[in-house]
């Protein structure tokens, strides 16, 4: 198949095509994900804007990060959840395109987010005196602003690398969404180029981010083990044991995805270890920061009161 005959006919998402007969069982229990996973990340919003104890650098990220979910997990979640429904799972070349590079828009971004939020949890606990100097409103907005803007580049060269190779044989992708480890199956060209693109410019939003975290908490632990107090330290830790839990979930099942052998990804683990970093861990997220933070659980029931006043 060449790269026009793609253009007119499109591709089709195989999805979950081991399991073709209960598919359609699998659509509810995505769909009641897909509804929790934005009611759970908008509560998180609401509740940072009507909140002013809640209006802290902490907290202002977790509202962005919140965001980013609803629009990450949207990328994938809607047209997966047609596809459990429809015998014709075809997605045209320019809405694979778009999907591809929005996912990898809001993946890149989340990863910076992440790293920007340990960045703050470092300042808080090994900076306390200078916290609010050192994580002014400007410099919290440049953070943000920085994210997207690793996340566009990020996601604008692999998108294009990929979409610039030329397609034949099958137009079947082995994933419910257009990602690029399964996309790249499909060229018949040489594609070292863009592997090398993977590890190259993946590696650094990636690895990058996650090297961040890595020496933030090395330094945020090291402040905990001197601190004299059990109790202080249990607490200190309690604040950043949320945000570890995230970061283990989105960075775990990412690097497995995207840095193994090309080989692993042909036996349809790829559609189950994408579902950790792409489904579950958005869904999950609001629950691990609000049931694990006093702050945002109080917050929430106080706002709750308010509302029921009325």
């Amino acid at each position: 198949m060449n790269i026009s005959h793609t253009v007119t006919t499109g591709f089709i998402l195989l999805g979950f095509s081991g399991i073709t007969n209960h598919q359609v069982f699998l659509f509810p229990i995505f769909l009641c994900t897909y509804i929790v996973t934005l009611c759970g990340n908008l509560t998180i919003i609401i509740t940072y804007k009507l909140s002013p104890s809640l209006h802290t650098p902490m907290y202002f990220f977790l509202a962005h990060f919140a965001f980013l979910e609803i629009l990450y997990v949207s990328c994938t979640v809607p047209k997966m959840l047609s596809d459990l429904l429809s015998e014709c799972k075809v997605i045209s070349f320019s809405g694979c395109a778009i999907q591809m590079y929005c996912y990898l828009l809001f993946g890149g971004t989340e990863c910076y987010m992440l790293a920007a939020m340990a960045y703050d949890r470092y300042n808080a606990i090994c900076h306390p005196l200078l916290y609010t100097v050192i994580m002014s409103e400007i410099t919290c907005i440049r953070h943000v602003v920085g994210s997207y803007v690793i996340g566009a580049a990020n996601s604008l060269i692999q998108t294009a690398f990929t979409f610039s190779l030329t397609f034949c044989g099958s137009n079947e992708i082995d994933h419910f969404f257009c990602d690029v480890p399964a996309f790249l199956e499909l060229s018949c060209q040489d594609i070292w180029v863009n592997i090398l693109v993977v590890f190259v410019i993946g590696g650094c939003v990636l690895i990058g981010s996650f090297i961040v975290i890595i020496i933030s908490y090395v330094e945020i632990i090291s402040k905990i083990l001197q601190l004299r107090s059990a109790s202080g330290r249990e607490k200190t830790f309690a604040t950043c044991s949320s945000h570890l839990i995230v970061v283990t979930i989105f960075y775990g099942s990412a690097i497995f995805m995207y840095f193994t052998p090309r080989s692993s990804n042909r036996d349809g683990k790829n559609s189950v270890v994408s579902l950790m970093y792409t489904v579950i861990a958005p869904l999950l997220n609001p629950f691990i920061y609000s049931l694990r933070n006093r702050d945002v659980k109080l917050s929430v029931i106080n706002i709750f009161l308010q509302l029921k006043e009325f």
